[in-house]
């Protein structure tokens, strides 16, 4: 049995019909505005520039276009072109110059009239709002270089009988025809098939050529219909029905300005899972005639709906049906209630989410998940270092190739706090030496009452006299062997101690040392002394932590990863001078120099040599004079399928003057230093560029370098003075640093801090 159809949308009345056999017709509303100005005859098109520009007036007078943010899908070159539309309508205009070169040999009459020819101009306007030309005047469609398959459906004679004002007159559908257009949509290729139709529940015989369809990969986009109902047409329920709509079927409500859901659009309600909103208001098109009118109903947001899953196809050749409507879901915009609700569904229709990665994306050819927001926080030894594009393709979760400048990811360390970390320290020394051991440990209460380990800041005075640092054990095995272990301290704090080595109160040029922000947590070191000479075996563990610039809110703004340090050290001593020749090698698990790389970069990883030489002359009269010379050699180790190597190099030094006994018992000093900073190199990546959708592999690699050299140099000069007062000594210190964090941007920073302390 073959049951009419009625054209859904055109207007403000119904778009449903009633439950008796015999089919009733309807009357095609007139379009709700006069037409538009006449344009010349042949029009001028707006001037190209070099680059395409698609932000035209043209455009912005193409209200579903702008709503959907289509500019976005323009710009990455998606204009529908090689995709094919099926329209089931009234037909087209075959006179008109909207569709020239791209309407499809496969367009037909599928209904037993005279030709496609339009007689109604509802197929034209539909036909033009999904896919009407761009020539710089008026409005186009949005796949505005899609071709279109017209298939007309209308029942011969039906369109001639319209009155207005009659809704019993007008277009009548048969759901044969309808079925005949629908496998002629998909025999032509069409990826989009619109259905501007509403209607009764829907026939086996259409319901069956649907689901070939959608087996076919076919996406189909139908009206929701006009009588503002909280449901739509019955018409659309094919969409909840699994086995044949496959998550293909998509059922278009109408928006107007704003967002707002349109007074005469059926609302989402049991549809609401498969239903999607866009423009359908006061949509700009021409009907069969070339007039310009201003037609308003859900049957003008199905096309806007189809025109998008063209650009899609296009963009994204790899895609199913199903994950385009998943995609075109997924990104809309939410609207209403939160979620999907019952009179929006899934949102408002939004190309801008839509032509961006969704799900988790990978490097293509590689399994390294990246971020679009950071993929690397620089360390304070690389600065402000200068990158280049790091150009490459990612996959994302629909495995859509996407173009990204991984250089753009980079974060750069928050330049270092120079006096609070030195300042922010409370809490109590106990220290005590038996014969050849000395154990010291700081006690920090903590809230809640309980007491925990924190490593110790003692003066150059107290470290020179007790011999001793927190949360250390040094234990001497005879007269020229000695160990020790510390807890929360470093292995070369640990190997001063052993070697009696003595450093000066400084808070912000310190020494080159370890150099990165670091926190140890365990250290052991051995010392055999040969004569003269002294040698140091030290071994530590910790993790490294780098501050990003931006912490994102609710989470912590530390990157931390593990390291592990063996250190070699050579000493010896002649009268007033001592040497010390140190080399030591550091492993990071996670980091490089302290810079924390994801996994979109390869989550690179670091060995690194260090040489330093240390010396100290004591002058006499009070005099030291001391200096400090690091050099580091660092391997990048690139890792999750992303190739690359790197060698980086650095140095640091520091250089003090200081006398005891100025003005009797204090002390002062002055002291410059370089922390350690990059002087050369980076790491060369190897990066996909080109992404092959016919063979879905990388086309072509491209090395990228990554540099890691800053160009600002810190320069760090601070003088100290100390004396005693009362049962304690105060302490001052005054600093200056030049591009603090080694970038050259920052002001320079400067500082005082004034210390009391006592012992008790």
């Amino acid at each position: 049995m073959t049951f009419a159809m009625l054209l859904a949308g055109c207007g403000g009345g119904s778009g449903g019909v009633g439950s008796t056999p015999t089919p009733p017709s309807a009357e095609i509303p007139t379009p709700i505005a006069t037409p538009a100005p006449t344009p010349p005859a042949t029009p001028t098109p707006a001037p190209t520039p070099s680059a395409t520009n698609y932000d035209t007036a043209e455009y912005r007078a193409t209200v579903g276009a702008v709503s959907m943010n289509a500019l976005t899908a323009y710009s990455r070159g998606a204009t529908g072109a090689g995709v094919s539309i099926g329209i089931i309508d009234s037909g087209i205009d075959l006179q008109s110059e909207e569709f020239s070169g791209r309407l499809s040999s496969a367009s037909a009459d599928v209904a037993g009239n005279t030709g496609f020819d339009d007689e109604d101009g509802h197929g034209t306007a539909v036909a033009f709002t999904a896919a009407g030309r761009r020539n710089g005047a008026g409005t186009h469609g949005v796949a505005f270089e899609a071709t279109v398959v017209a298939l007309r459906a209308d029942r011969p004679g039906t369109c001639a009988t319209a009155v207005e004002g009659d809704d019993s007159t007008g277009c009548k559908f048969g759901s044969d025809a309808i079925a005949r257009g629908v496998d002629a949509a998909r025999a032509a290729g069409a990826k989009v098939i619109n259905m501007s139709l509403g209607g009764t529940n829907m026939p086996t015989s259409l319901q069956n050529a649907i689901a070939r369809a959608t087996a076919a990969g076919i996406v189909i986009v139908i009206s929701a219909g006009n009588d503002g109902t909280e449901n739509p047409d019955a018409f659309t329920e094919v969409a909840n029905n699994a086995a044949i709509a496959r998550g293909q079927i998509i059922v278009a409500g109408s928006i107007g300005s704003g967002d707002a859901i349109s007074s005469f659009s059926d609302r989402a309600g049991t549809g609401a899972a498969h239903y999607l909103t866009a423009v359908g208001e006061r949509v700009r098109a021409p009907d069969e005639t070339g007039s310009v009118f201003l037609w308003s109903g859900t049957s003008f947001a199905a096309p806007q709906i189809a025109g998008a899953v063209a650009l899609l196809a296009q963009a994204f050749p790899n895609l199913s049906g199903a994950q385009i409507v998943q995609i075109l879901y997924a990104s809309a915009r939410d609207a209403g209630a939160s979620g999907v609700d019952p009179v929006y569904g899934n949102g408002v229709l939004d190309l801008s989410r839509a032509f961006q990665p969704l799900g988790t994306s990978n490097v293509a050819g590689s399994t390294a998940a990246v971020s679009m927001a950071v993929n690397a926080t620089l360390s304070a030894p690389m600065g402000d270092a200068r990158q280049g594009g790091l150009g490459a393709v990612i996959l994302d979760g629909y495995d859509r190739a996407f173009a990204i400048d991984l250089a753009q990811t980079i974060d750069r360390a928050a330049p270092p706090r120079a006096l609070l970390g030195a300042l922010q320290f409370r809490g109590r020394q106990v220290a005590a030496a038996i014969g050849g051991t000395s154990v010291s440990m700081t006690l920090a209460p903590r809230i809640g009452g309980s007491v925990a380990v924190e490593p110790t800041r003692l003066t150059g005075r107290d470290a020179g006299m007790a011999r001793a640092i927190a949360g250390t054990v040094t234990q001497a095995l005879g007269s020229t062997l000695s160990f020790g272990f510390g807890i929360a301290q470093g292995a070369g704090t640990l190997t001063a101690q052993l070697t009696g080595r003595r450093e000066p109160a400084f808070l912000v040029a310190t020494t080159p040392g370890f150099g990165i922000d670091g926190t140890a947590r365990a250290s052991s070191a051995i010392r055999r002394e040969f004569g003269r000479f002294g040698l140091t075996a030290a071994v530590e563990s910790g993790r490294m932590t780098t501050r990003g610039r931006d912490g994102a809110p609710g989470t912590d703004p530390y990157l931390r990863g593990g390291f592990g340090r063996a250190a070699l050290s050579l000493d010896r001593r002649w009268g007033p001078l001592a040497l010390h020749l140190t080399g030591s090698g550091l492993d990071e698990r996670d980091t490089l120099l302290g810079a924390r790389f994801g996994t979109g970069l390869g989550a690179t990883r670091a060995t690194s040599w260090f040489a330093d030489l240390d010396a100290r002359v004591e002058a006499g009269d009070g005099w030291t004079l001391g200096g400090s010379l690091r050099r580091g050699w660092s391997g990048a180790r690139v890792r999750h399928g992303i190739d690359g190597t790197g060698l980086v190099r650095t140095a640091a030094f520091a250089a003090d003057l200081g006398k005891d006994g100025v003005f009797g018992a204090d002390s002062i000093g002055l002291r410059i230093a370089q922390p350690l900073r990059v002087t050369t190199g980076g790491i060369d990546f190897r990066l996909p560029t080109l992404w092959d959708y016919a063979t879905t592999s990388v086309a072509t690699w491209t090395t990228q370098r990554l540099n890691l050299a800053p160009d600002g140099r810190e320069i760090d000069v601070e003088a100290r003075y100390a004396r005693p007062f009362g049962p304690g000594t105060v302490q001052t210190n005054v600093f200056w640093r030049r591009d603090p964090g080694n970038i050259a941007a920052l002001p320079a920073d400067y500082g005082l801090a004034v210390r009391y302390g006592f012992g008790f």
